[in-house]
C-alpha cells in the first residue's frame, strides 16, 4: 500500500486541478485548450504537431489538438508512470518511467502509442527517462547507481548502459538536441543547480548558466536549436538538488549558445512543470499546465516590466 501523504506536505496533490494551455514565446499569447478537475502533468507535443501526450494518476493519455478529446493509451501493467515520458522521433512509441510493483523503483519501458505490451529497457533501478535521440536509437536518463545520480544512455531496445557523467551530486534531466549533437542536462556540481550541455558521447561537459540566486532545472532545447527554456527555483527556497511541487518558480529563456537569461513567466509549480521537453515542432510555443492556486485562486503571469499579473483561475505549472 502506498504511503499516505499528509495534506501539509508539498507532495500532497490529490486536490490539484489542471488547465492545459499553450504559451507562444514570440508573442506572449496564451491559449487555454482544456480544463481538468484532476492533476495532469508533462504534456509532450507530437512530432507532427497534431496531439499531445500527458500523464495522470500513473497512466498515459493522448490529447487530440483538433477534437480536444483525451484517450488513455493502453500500457498493460505499466500503470504507475511519473512525469518523465518522451515520444519517439516518429511519434509511434512512447518511453515511460514506471514505478514497478516489485520494489517501487522507477524503470524505463517503451510502449506502442496505439497501445500494447510494454518492453523493459532498464532492468537496473532507479532510472528516470528524459530523452530520446533523434535517430531513434538511444535513450538518455538519470539513474542512481551505488548512491550516485548520474546521466546514462542505453540502446532503445535495451542492452548495456553507458555512464556519461561522474561529477559529485545530482546530474539530471538529460535530453538530446534535434541534431543529436548535444545532450542538455542540469547538474549541482558547482554548488547551485545549473544548466549544462555535453556532446552526445559525454565529452565537452560545459556549464551554460551561472545564476547566483537561482537553482536552474530541466533545460529544454527548441527543435530549431536556437532557444532553451528552463525552470528556476529561488536560492534558499529549496535545497540545490531538490525539486518539489507547489513552489514559486520561474520559467526562463536563454539562447542556445548561452548568455543572458530572460524570465518569461513567474508561476507556482515546480516538480512536474517542465520535466520533459514541451516545445512545439515549429519552436514557437510551449505547452502549459495550470493548477488552482491553494490560497489566492489565481495564476501568476508576467506583465509589463516583469510585474506578475493575475491571468486565470489557476496557477501556472508549465508543461
Amino acid at each position: 500500500m502506498a504511503e499516505k501523504i499528509d495534506k501539509s506536505s508539498p507532495w500532497y496533490r490529490d486536490d490539484d486541478e489542471s488547465i492545459l494551455e499553450v504559451y507562444d514565446v514570440e508573442t506572449g499569447e496564451r491559449t487555454v485548450l482544456q480544463e481538468f478537475d484532476y492533476l495532469i502533468e508533462a504534456p509532450n507535443w507530437s512530432p507532427d504537431g497534431k496531439f499531445l501526450t500527458f500523464n495522470s494518476n500513473g497512466r498515459i493519455f493522448k490529447f487530440d489538438l483538433e477534437t480536444k478529446e483525451s484517450r488513455e493509451v493502453f500500457t498493460d501493467f505499466v500503470t504507475n508512470c511519473n512525469n518523465d515520458h518522451v515520444l519517439s522521433p516518429e511519434g509511434d512509441r512512447i518511453a515511460v518511467s514506471h514505478g514497478t510493483k516489485e520494489d517501487g523503483k522507477s524503470r524505463i519501458y517503451t510502449v506502442p502509442l496505439t497501445g500494447g505490451v510494454p518492453r523493459l529497457i532498464t532492468p537496473l533501478a532507479p532510472s528516470y527517462l528524459h530523452g530520446w535521440s533523434p535517430d531513434g536509437k538511444t535513450l538518455t536518463y538519470c539513474a542512481e547507481r551505488n548512491g550516485e545520480f548520474d546521466i546514462y544512455t542505453i540502446p532503445v531496445d535495451g542492452g548495456e548502459e553507458k555512464r556519461l557523467t561522474d561529477a559529485p551530486g545530482l546530474n539530471d534531466g538529460p535530453e538530446y538536441d534535434s541534431a543529436g549533437e548535444y545532450i542538455w542536462f542540469n547538474s549541482v556540481r558547482t554548488g547551485l543547480m545549473q544548466a549544462w550541455r555535453m556532446k552526445a558521447d559525454g565529452s565537452e561537459q560545459t556549464q551554460m548558466t551561472f545564476d547566483e540566486n537561482w537553482n536552474t532545472w530541466f533545460p529544454h532545447i527548441s527543435p530549431d536549436r536556437t532557444k532553451v527554456v528552463m525552470l528556476a527555483y529561488r536560492k534558499g527556497d529549496v535545497a540545490p538538488g531538490e525539486h518539489v511541487p507547489h513552489k514559486h518558480v520561474e520559467l526562463r529563456l536563454m539562447g542556445a549558445a548561452g548568455g543572458p537569461v530572460q524570465t518569461v513567466v513567474r508561476l507556482f509549480g515546480g516538480q512536474g512543470t517542465i520535466n520533459v521537453n514541451s516545445w512545439s515542432p515549429d519552436s514557437k510555443k510551449i505547452r502549459v499546465r495550470l493548477l488552482p492556486h491553494p490560497r489566492s485562486g489565481v495564476t501568476d503571469g508576467l506583465g509589463e516590466s516583469g510585474i506578475p499579473k493575475a491571468i486565470a483561475a489557476g496557477r501556472l505549472c508549465t508543461i
